[in-house]
This record gives C-alpha cells, structure tokens and sequence, in this order.
C-alpha cells in the first residue's frame, strides 16, 4: 500500500512539472526573467555579552573599610565616593610630618642667621676657615631637611587623600567582593596584589564574543552589520557592528571556532553582563540590477548534458565553446537564453551570490530569459520512472 501512495505522488510532481496529465511531452526545466532584487547572506552563531571596558578598583590605603558608597548595580559619576578606610593612621602620619615641617622650617631660619653672620665674621677674619666651613654645611643641611619634611608631609597628605576610593569613571557596579568592616590591603604592600574593593564597568556599549565556525569564520569582516537576539526580549532585535575578529581559536569537543567581538550600543541598558546570545552577521548585503537563478549556470563540462533535454544540436555548442574564456567556472559561465529563435548559449560573467541567485555583470540583459535545467541523469530518470508508472497504471 506504501508503494502506490509513493508512485501516485511521484507522478502528480512529474506531471505538475510539464502541464496536465494529458501531455504527451513533460518539461523538465524552468524559465525565468533576468530581476534586479537584493542579494543577502547572514552566517549564525551564538554568543556572551561581556563589557568592553571594566576597571578593577583597589585602595592605595590598607586598612578596615568604615564606607561603601555603591552596591552592585548602582550607577555612579566619576569622582564619586566609593569607599573609605581607615583615616586614623594617615591622619597620625600627616600630623607627625607637619610638625616635622614646622621643626625643619625653625633649624633652617636660625641656620640662614647662622651663615649670614659667619659671613661678617669670616670677611673680618674673627673666624677661621674650618668654622665657616662648619657653618656653610649646618646651612646646607637645614635646607635639605626642610625639603626632604616638606616631601614626606605631601605624601602624607596623598596617604589620607588614599584613604577615600573615588571612582576613576563613569559606570556601573558589577561586582562588589568586600564588605564594612573587613580589612583590605593595598597593592603597595608586600601582601599580594592588593584588595579589589569593586569592578566597574560602561555598560553604555557592551560587547557579544560570539564564537564562529571555522568554516564561516573567513567570511567575516570587520564593519558588518550583525543581528542580536536574547532570551529576555524575544520580541526584540538588538543592532551590532563587527569589531575584531580574534587570531586564536577555541577548540571544544574537537569543534574548531573563532572569536568574533560585536560592539552594541546599550543605551537603555537592557543587556546584562553574561547574558547568552543568537547572532546573525550579515555577510552580504547587495542591491543588484540583474541577477539569475544560480542553478541557471552551467560549465563547460555539463553544458552538453543540459542541452540534451533542449534538443540544442551538437554542433552548435561545439563551435560555441571553441571561445575560451578567462575565468571560467570562477566569475565566468554559460547559461541557455530563451529567444524567439529558440535556446542559444551565453557566456556571462558574474559577481555575488546569496546561493540561491547570483549577480549578472555582463552578458544579459533585462528582461532575457534563462533556463533552468536538471540534470540529464536526472532527466533521464525521470523519463524511465514515468514509463514505468505509466505501465503500472495502464486499464486497457
């Protein structure tokens, strides 16, 4: 019973194919117009949202943190406060070192009378040279300590300043791994590389590391447009552009891939770091004034098995092809034009494709039709298959 239904349906597609059943003579082919239309060809991935900028942010000063301005996601202006230390040390500090300062200021004006003095009494010779010379470098001393106080009191300053974490840009919270109360350290100290008290980042612009098949990845270019898609807003398309393609790939499962970052701008931020992704990159985006089929083409090695079902005569395509032509079966090839004459062969030239159809350079015009042809082992089977069936299906 399965075999009748599937004979019965084969028929109705040969039939379909050339007219109604009572045609002596089924087509096995198709014509079509020469059209201007647009030419596209997206290549699909999936892929992370991640930030294209984040900074970590740690104290210069180590200590018990008292104050947390922001919590994760929180958005902050540059310059804003977002944590506090420990004052009480740097503040001990910046008084030792200003009365360090005053002290240094004191020795250095009663050094300067010192030497001033030792002048008058060196010129009368009322002293000898071994004591001026003990005066000059008294004098020289004072100068170089009131210099080295005056340097330690700035840092001291810079070490309180420290103590209050201001945040270097405009941005949101992301992360927060501290707590008040907790003692940090800072990465100038000889533990470590310092506390991170939170990571921020510009969430204006995010970035998708979409990962590429390496057999897609050669397509893509730096520039394209891409369409991003995430399970929170299924109804909404969000637009990217192409901004690098990394060199080193990313093998998983003996699959090979490539990285490729999409900048977004994410005004609205709606995208949220580690949100996963559909992309689609559009490698092809063309208006062309003439395209044709692609199955319209034919080389020079299937041009005669094509012509077969047209009845075109040998000879014919045989003078025909004794022009060689540059770029065959790259961007030259031959298509059979229906004229009033009857078929003819063509060579033209051709440009993009999306697969499907395919960007006529030169060759034809608008308005000309081309065929479209099987195969003749195609051909040839269909016509074995619709005697048999005819046979099968014979009352008289």
């Amino acid at each position: 019973m399965k075999k009748y239904i599937y004979t019965i349906s084969v028929v109705l597609f040969l039939y379909g194919c050339g007219g109604s059943s009572d045609s002596k003579e089924t087509q096995f082919y198709k014509k079509e117009e020469t059209a201007s239309q647009t030419l596209e060809v997206s290549i699909e991935a999936s892929g992370v949202i991640e930030a294209i900028s984040s900074v970590e942010i740690k104290s210069k000063a180590s200590g018990e943190v008292l104050f947390l301005g922001a919590e994760v996601g929180d958005f902050v202006e540059r310059g804003f406060t977002l944590a506090q230390i420990d004052q009480r040390t740097a503040n001990n500090i910046v008084d030792q070192t200003q009365s360090d300062l005053e002290a240094a200021k004191v020795r250095l004006t009663n050094a300067e009378a010192q030497y001033e003095r030792g002048l008058e009494l060196h010129a009368n010779s009322s002293i000898s040279d071994k004591d001026f010379e003990d005066i000059k470098e008294s004098y020289a001393q004072a100068k170089s300590t009131l210099v080295r106080t005056e340097v330690s009191f700035e840092n001291a300053k810079i070490s309180l300043d420290d103590t209050l974490v201001k945040s270097p840009i405009s941005g949101t919270v992301i992360s927060r791994p501290v707590e008040v109360g907790q003692v940090i350290s800072s990465p100038t100290s000889a533990f470590g590389e310092g506390s991170i008290i939170m990571t921020m980042a510009d969430l204006s612009k995010v970035r998708v590391r979409a990962l590429v098949d390496e057999i897609d990845v050669g397509k893509v270019e730096i520039g394209q447009r891409v369409s991003i898609k995430v399970a929170a807003y299924r109804d909404k398309e969000f637009i990217g552009t192409v901004s690098k393609i990394e060199p080193k790939a990313y093998i998983q499962q003996n699959v090979t891939t490539f990285p490729v970052l999409i900048d977004i701008n994410n005004k609205d931020n709606l995208l949220l770091i580690g949100m996963n992704t559909d992309v689609v990159i559009q490698i092809l985006n063309k208006d062309v004034a003439l395209s044709v089929p692609t199955m319209s083409l034919r080389t020079r090695k299937d041009i005669y098995t094509a012509t077969a079902i047209l009845d075109i005569d040998k000879e014919s395509i045989d003078n025909f092809l004794l022009e060689k032509m540059s770029g065959e079966n790259f961007n030259t090839f031959i298509v059979i034009k229906d004229t009033r004459k009857g078929p003819i062969l063509s060579w033209v030239k051709v440009g993009v494709s999306d697969l499907y159809n395919v960007e006529i350079v030169n060759g034809l015009n608008k308005g000309d039709v081309v065929y479209i042809l099987p195969s003749k082992s195609l051909f040839d089977y269909q016509e074995r298959f619709k005697e048999r069936v005819s046979g099968t299906f014979s009352f008289g």
